[in-house]
């Protein structure tokens, strides 16, 4: 049996104290956030594991959450929404609660259908993780009748706590990042009205491109996605236009590497010929051997501070956050060439 991880251990290899450990694994004030992340990082790593009081677990109450996601978002082995599901299921146990996951299929949100964990009524309280159909929403909306947190979306028609990343200011800085890398011509790709995050990620391209005085040529939009059931064709989606701009934001790292992968196989080099920016950090930064610039979502504290709404929720009926923005990192790698000096501000 392998020796469990202490303190001291995380301490002795950054070569800090174990109060600063202690604290930064418990949120105390004192330790810088770089800091803070190193050790929670390190800890994770090293599979600390922290020691709950026996009397905080026996008084503590418990409860069972419920995760939905459509079926197209997590398609693949390893999605951004897996990745974002087991943030969520970690900070649960954490609080001594547990999490059930559910996918929903293209079919049952179209038909209206009611998760099984609400039908068999398995569940404290519901996670609606990425979008839906509207009419799906609503028809949850009505027939649920315990709290609700949209993760990673916001309710598009009634006011709802949600928790989501930053994503028109983190856009924002992804697309003025261009700019000032003297970039003059910057297009987006993402299928707008697809998600409320690509709808947020091209308000804040928009916004950059307006500071600058930047007239966006419809050819410069790229749709990434069918817009009915979010999923990317590399062959349908992805069209290049015959003028090409010097860089394109890219609405996800995912998005990034497709359209990386059309550039290239069209005789384009990247960041040579054109730069490309991401988006939320997903795919490890890379495709080929071009490291990726882009903008990380703080997958953490958005799991944590959704667990934590809940429980309050669950605890205290009238409580209520609204829309809770978590701040994300920018990212800077190779995928972005300097093609001239900063463009001016309108």
């Amino acid at each position: 049996m392998s020796k469990a991880v202490k303190l001291a251990d995380i301490a002795e290899k950054l070569g800090v104290s174990t109060v600063t450990v202690s604290k930064a694994l418990s949120g105390q004030k004192g330790v810088s956030e770089e800091m803070r992340e190193k050790i929670r990082q390190l800890a994770d790593e090293m599979g600390y594991v922290k020691t709950v009081p026996i009397t905080k677990v026996s008084t503590s109450k418990s409860y069972t959450f419920g995760v939905i996601v459509a079926e197209r978002f997590v398609n693949g082995d390893e999605t951004f929404y897996w990745q974002l599901y087991q943030e969520v299921s970690k900070s649960a146990m954490h609080k001594n609660c547990f999490v059930m996951f559910e996918v929903i299929n293209y079919e049952g949100e179209k038909q209206q259908q009611l998760p099984k964990m609400v039908q068999e009524e398995k569940i404290d309280a519901l996670i609606i993780m990425g979008t839906f159909r509207i009419e799906y929403v609503q028809f949850i909306r009505r027939n649920v009748h315990f709290p609700i947190v949209f993760l990673d979306t916001m309710d598009p028609v009634s006011s709802c706590d949600s928790v989501v990343s930053d994503n028109v200011m983190g856009a924002y800085r992804m697309t003025s990042y261009l700019f000032a890398q003297g970039h003059r011509q910057i297009g987006f790709v993402g299928t707008r009205l697809a998600t409320s995050s690509i709808d947020d990620r091209y308000l804040g391209y928009l916004k950059a491109a307006m500071e600058h005085g930047m007239e966006i040529k419809k050819e410069w939009l790229i749709d990434d996605r069918d817009r009915e059931t979010g999923h990317m064709d590399y062959e349908e989606n992805f069209i290049l236009p015959e003028e090409l701009p010097t860089a394109f934001f890219c609405n996800c790292d995912m998005a990034a590497n497709m359209l990386i992968q059309k550039l290239t196989e069209s005789g384009y080099s990247v960041p040579e010929d054109i730069s490309v920016v991401g988006f939320d950090n997903y795919a490890g930064g890379s495709y080929y051997k071009i490291g990726l610039t882009t903008f990380a979502i703080n997958l953490r504290e958005m799991g944590r501070r959704t667990i934590h709404i809940l429980k309050h929720k669950l605890e205290n009926p009238d409580y209520s956050t609204g829309v809770y923005l978590v701040a994300g990192k920018f990212i800077e790698r190779e995928s972005v060439r300097m093609v001239g000096p900063p463009a001016p501000f309108a």
